[in-house]
């Protein structure tokens, strides 16, 4: 039987999010405390909700993060919306010791929030593939080829595990809270937005 856990989420300014995290061992990966670790950290993230954490963000400094795009998170957004992040379901995932290569250029951008800045919102240029050599959660190694919103996931949590948050990367004028996205920005496109708050693009 499966016991819930929910873990207390750190937010920004709380130091943990300024270190590089700690390499793991295979052997340690497949440890009762790791995988009891990895259990939790998704419940944590499903009950944020969010797509994505790394345990820096629950206070603990090592390279592993989870990351899961469910279809429900996507069944509400309209077909245009989806199709212009490129968003597609991610099945749930363990990332160890992620080495991450960018395939391009940064200069998809778009607004992505963060669990540990709760509230706020902005724009944010990523590239949009990726390539990702990691551990998985039996220690073993993998690749991922990704684009689109997957990509953008990936950068995001492996940001977090180098010490990292998006207001590192965040065109400035962007920033903004969700509640004011949600008022007047929530349905603007991309090239809209570039002209109404003059970021360079």
């Amino acid at each position: 039987m499966h016991i819930v856990m929910r873990l207390k989420i750190v937010q920004a300014g709380d130091a943990v999010l300024r270190q590089r995290g700690k390499d793991l061992a295979a052997s340690e990966i497949r440890s009762r405390e790791i995988q009891n670790l990895i259990e939790w950290m998704r419940d944590t993230m499903h009950d944020a909700p969010g797509v994505g954490l790394a345990a820096p963000q629950i206070g603990l400094s090592l390279r592993l993060a989870v990351i899961e795009d469910k279809p429900e998170n996507l069944k509400d957004l309209p077909a245009a919306y989806l199709k212009e992040r490129e968003r597609k379901p991610v099945p749930f995932q363990v990332l160890v010791n992620p080495k991450l290569t960018l395939q391009g250029p940064a200069d998809v951008e778009f607004f992505e929030g963060c669990l540990s800045l709760a509230g706020f919102t902005a724009v944010v240029p990523r590239a949009r593939k990726v390539r990702v050599e990691y551990l998985d959660h039996q220690g073993e190694p993998k690749i991922i080829e990704a684009s689109g919103w997957y990509a953008r996931i990936l950068q995001h949590e492996i940001d977090h595990l180098d010490g990292a948050v998006y207001i590192d990367r965040m065109r400035t004028r962007t920033f903004m809270s969700v509640d004011n996205y949600n008022r007047f920005w929530k349905n603007t496109s991309s090239a809209d937005l570039r002209k109404l708050i003059g970021w360079e693009g």
